[in-house]
């Protein structure tokens, strides 16, 4: 600078040439700034996390879920179980809610069936979310269409856990519809003290084979179920992302809990045939013999109930004397109303704890490996 006659200020002339400004997004941080930074903001690509971020965050995400959204699973299984009359027990989910609350409580009620829910739970989704993204990566690195193996990796992870989750959905079932011992407000065909009572009468008087009883309608449920589930989840995430455009690359909160409360809810409403059925199989008494032990399993008496051989054959009786709403898709309610809050529960936890998980490795606080 310098300074004219009358004390102003005039710029220097100068042969130096202007200064180049590097542009901040082709600057590279430091292995300092990179530490302290989360992740996600270093590396918008997406990559796949370890197989032991999926295992914990699968067994955590279903686990919680499907504790929280027990007493709505246990009212839709009263709704599809409960014996034909006219009126009926429970006229809809919210009379069947209110009426379990009152007459039987919470624990013997509502939550009636828990413990081996949870038995089967945490084992059955942390296998059930570790074959489903083992398969999903493998046929993707094969080339496989990403539907494809979203449909595959869900039917495929549900036929593995079912090894391990269907003998307890057979106690849950039969402990949810039965409620409390000597329940006087609801007439299952069971009368079980607990699950370890329930597990004994079963394996004595109907074999270990009744632990797996219902097993291919279990199957013909779920594994459509979790196909279609994760199909819907995986593609509305895609465009839940591409829609919200956010510079991490991930979901908002909300648009999260949306994405899997509508894929579940849409695969709970299509797949409700399957589930009447299922509930119907593992729950029905054995076919009336010429004697019945005292202390076995049909251990009261109720309302003549119609005896299935098979899966096709109780869709067409109840097709045929309950019609397609009142047969078909007995329970449609609860069961959309479970199946979308639980997915919508499940799917959040499940990628909450993945990047809790990310972002704990990335600052050295979490045991297993380091990025």
């Amino acid at each position: 600078m310098s300074t004219s006659g009358d004390g102003v200020s005039t710029p220097k002339a100068s042969n130096d040439k202007p200064t180049t400004i590097t542009p901040l997004h082709t600057l590279t941080p430091s292995e300092s700034i990179k530490r302290s930074l989360p992740p996600v903001l270093i590396d918008k690509a997406e990559v796949d996390p370890p197989y032991l971020d999926v295992l914990i965050a699968g067994g955590m995400g279903g686990t919680i879920a499907d504790f929280l959204m027990h007493s709505v699973d246990t009212v839709k299984t009263r709704l599809q179980g409960q014996p034909s009359a006219n009126p009926p027990k429970y006229n809809n989910m919210f009379h069947a809610y209110s009426t379990i609350l009152r007459e039987e409580g919470v624990s013997r009620g509502l939550y009636s069936g828990v413990a081996p829910a949870m038995t089967g739970s945490l084992p059955g989704t942390t296998l059930y979310f570790g074959t489903y993204e083992y398969t999903k990566r493998t046929l993707t690195a094969a080339g496989c269409p990403d539907t494809i193996a979203h449909l595959a990796g869900g039917s495929l992870g549900d036929f593995v856990a079912s090894f391990i989750y269907v003998p307890s959905e057979v106690l849950k079932t039969r402990m949810q519809l039965q409620g409390r011992y000597n329940n006087p407000s609801f007439i299952s065909g069971y009368n079980y003290k607990n699950t370890w009572h329930a597990l004994q009468m079963i394996v004595k008087y109907d074999g270990v084979g009744a632990l797996y009883q219902g097993y291919r309608a279990t199957l013909m449920r779920d594994v459509p179920f979790s196909a279609l589930q994760f199909a819907f989840y995986e593609k509305f995430k895609v465009e839940a992302r591409r829609w919200e455009a956010r510079p991490d690359g991930q979901m908002s909160m909300h648009i999260e809990t949306a994405c899997g409360a509508v894929a579940g809810g849409l695969a709970g409403f299509l797949t409700t045939p399957l589930d009447v059925m299922k509930t119907l199989l593992q729950t029905q008494v054995k076919k009336p013999s010429a004697s019945i032990p005292s202390g076995s399993s049909p251990a009261v008496t109720g309302a003549t109930h119609k005896y299935y051989v098979g899966i096709w054959d109780g869709l067409k009786w109840n097709l045929k004397h309950h019609g397609v709403i009142g047969g078909l898709f007995r329970g449609v309610g609860p069961r959309v109303f479970w199946t979308s809050l639980q997915s919508a529960l499940m799917f959040v936890i499940y990628e909450q704890a993945l990047h809790l998980q990310d972002n704990m490795r990335h600052f050295g606080h979490w045991p297993y490996g380091s990025s």
